[in-house]
């Protein structure tokens, strides 16, 4: 924070809260009208658009953070522009007060709920920094973001069937396909790591010099994936049988664990690739306990979505 000004901290917040969010409304309004091929090509075209804002930033006659800012925000407006004109639903809008207030508690929840799931997916690497100190911190973000990687096509396949059980509430009923499900999450997720682990074995500097120090150890955290996919998939499932309180309550119980379990690990393993080795036990434990939280909540009926 010392080394950002804050002008650029300000331009940024300004890009992604003011320019970025309305560009995933968007998204989620398409999405949620059942048109995904639209909301596909908006993320293709606004992720196009960041990448020519960096690639424009690379010829500038000064490429310092002040000036990527200004690219940022041109990037995100373009991007906005984009969503407004072409991707907006052409429907009039009408305030109808008594359907907001009916859902009002449920938004409340589900809004708690995102932020407690970011909360934890972030602040887990601001104690990293205090913990383990920057550089620790700088290799734990890096895998955690290729981690992320790893998680789109599985949030994609969550959000569809989070629409078919708010219609079939008792699609999981049967044991054969909530295991089938979640083995095959498991399974995409750490192939897709395995992937990444493999192309960056034999070109580290694939995804850049900034990665390269990390590629050796990313194969270390193959399972983390898989774990971390699968806590994300049961939160969904809450959330589709109406059960918005419990799933804030679960990741809040679950963001508590992941502090507790993660300073333990800073705390006594000090060998860089051995504490990234315990991630996969770490990320297991919190599936265990999401598993336990997710299926014992799913034993209530559903609630009408």
């Amino acid at each position: 924070a010392s080394t950002v000004p804050l002008s650029v901290f300000a331009a940024i917040v300004f890009a992604e809260a003011l320019l970025w969010r309305p560009v995933e409304v968007a998204l989620i309004v398409n999405n949620g009208l059942g048109k995904f091929g639209r909301a596909a090509l908006l993320t293709i075209l606004a992720t196009a658009l960041r990448a020519l804002g960096a690639v424009l930033f690379m010829f500038a006659a000064q490429p310092t953070i002040g000036v990527w800012s200004w690219y940022y925000i041109g990037a995100n407006a373009a991007s906005l522009l984009i969503a407004f004109g072409f991707f907006y639903p052409r429907q009039r809008l009408r305030l109808r007060l008594e359907l907001y207030l009916r859902r009002l508690a449920d938004s409340m929840y589900v809004a708690g709920a995102e932020v407690l799931f970011y909360l934890q997916m972030e602040f887990d690497k601001l104690l990293v920094l205090a913990i383990g100190g920057p550089h620790l911190a700088g290799i734990y973000a890096i895998i955690m973001r290729l981690v992320d990687l790893t998680a789109i096509p599985i949030r994609t396949f969550s959000m569809m069937l989070v629409q078919r059980m708010m219609r079939a509430p008792e699609l999981l009923s049967r044991l054969s396909v909530k295991s089938g499900i979640e083995g095959g999450v498991f399974l995409v997720s750490t192939l897709a790591l395995a992937a990444l682990g493999i192309v960056l074995h034999f070109f580290p500097d694939a995804l850049g010099k900034n990665v390269a120090e990390a590629a050796p150890l990313v194969a270390l955290a193959i399972c983390v994936p898989g774990l971390r996919n699968l806590v994300e998939y049961q939160a969904e499932l809450l959330f589709a049988r109406g059960q918005t309180l419990v799933r804030a309550i679960n990741l809040a119980l679950l963001a508590g664990l992941k502090a507790v379990l993660l300073t333990y690990v800073l705390t006594t393993i000090l060998d860089t690739p051995e504490l990234v080795l315990s991630l996969n036990v770490v990320f297991l434990l919190l599936y265990l306990a999401s598993t336990l939280l997710t299926y014992s909540a799913m034993r209530k009926p559903a609630k009408p979505v």
